[in-house]
């Protein structure tokens, strides 16, 4: 009976999160229309840090608890499924154009701060000086995307959008709160039917619980794609990943060293190499393609069997 229970909350999750992401790209897309605010930047910022918020209230929560292996997996686990399976997935449904800074700079800043996280790692620890310098970075990507804002804010009346700023700005907080509460539902229902399976904490991590924390991700990339809004679908993921390793880990390690067991390197690499493959099926048209989505879905096949 416990078991059905957790099922159903599992499949209320997604209820939520699907009605909740549809809610919130509408009122993203609606503001970053109002303030004549590029989508890219929405994307990277509002979107990107909003949808990260389970996988922050995830990981923080097990630093403090003392399970390091669900907060490092979580984050690793996250950013290879946003890339593979969420881009992945939103590819092949549509091809997705990719903003020309995104190629440039944020895709290559993606890959470096995730190299620095592996070599951060490398000694074991996740410590209080890894996280300053962590912050500190996120600190200069926020100066980057304010630059970008003010660089590129374009006339309010070049993007029309029909709908008061009230409803904008409820859709994009409401929109949010159902999210990150089908989030939280699914996350936790996920993870009593895997201590039911016997799985292990880190198994748990990098798949369970990165899938769960990835949802909003998920839905509002795929949503965002269906309804045209490609900077927003890329922005988010990229967005996201950065706002993972640079705000989640390095707040997590202010507050407390995080263990990054020898196993993690492995995941680590292909954090990395799943950043560097979507840059590499970006860089020669500036467009993510059905075939780049294929790659990217097949690319997780044989990641999760090497996990199995």
């Amino acid at each position: 009976m416990e078991m059905l229970l957790q099922f159903f909350l599992l499949a209320l999750g997604f209820v939520l999160l699907g009605k909740g992401a549809d809610w919130f790209v509408e009122g993203a897309a609606g503001i970053a229309a109002k303030f004549g605010i590029p989508q890219l930047v929405i994307g990277l910022t509002i979107v990107a840090m909003g949808t990260s918020a389970p996988e922050a209230a995830v990981s923080i929560a097990a630093a403090m608890k003392g399970n390091a292996d669900i907060t490092i997996g979580n984050i690793l686990g996250s950013n290879i499924m946003n890339i593979l399976v969420i881009l992945g997935l939103a590819a092949a449904i549509i091809p997705l154009a990719v903003a020309k800074s995104t190629v440039r700079i944020e895709i290559p800043f993606m890959i470096a701060i995730s190299g620095l996280l592996l070599f951060q790692g490398m000694d074991g620890t996740i410590s209080l000086a890894d996280g300053m310098v962590l912050c500190l970075c996120f600190a200069v990507y926020l100066m980057y995307l304010y630059t970008m804002a003010v660089k590129e804010k374009v006339d309010d009346d070049l993007d029309e959008y029909g709908f008061p700023m009230s409803r904008c700005l409820l859709c994009t907080v409401g929109g949010m709160a159902v999210i990150i509460a089908g989030s939280n539902m699914t996350v936790s229902a996920a993870i009593a039917i895997a201590k039911y399976a016997g799985l292990s904490e880190r198994f748990i991590g990098l798949t369970i619980v990165a899938l769960g924390t990835s949802l909003p991700e998920l839905f509002t990339s795929v949503t965002a794609a269906l309804k045209g809004n490609a900077d927003i679908a890329i922005g988010n993921i990229v967005g996201s990943n950065v706002f993972n390793i640079l705000f989640v880990v390095g707040l997590s390690s202010l507050i407390i060293d995080i263990p990054f067991a020898p196993a993690f390197h492995f995941d680590a690499y292909v954090t990395i190499g799943a950043a560097v493959l979507l840059w590499l099926c970006v860089l020669p048209k500036q467009r993510l393609a059905r075939w780049g989505g294929a790659l990217m879905l097949l690319g997780y096949v044989a990641y999760f069997y090497k996990l199995l």
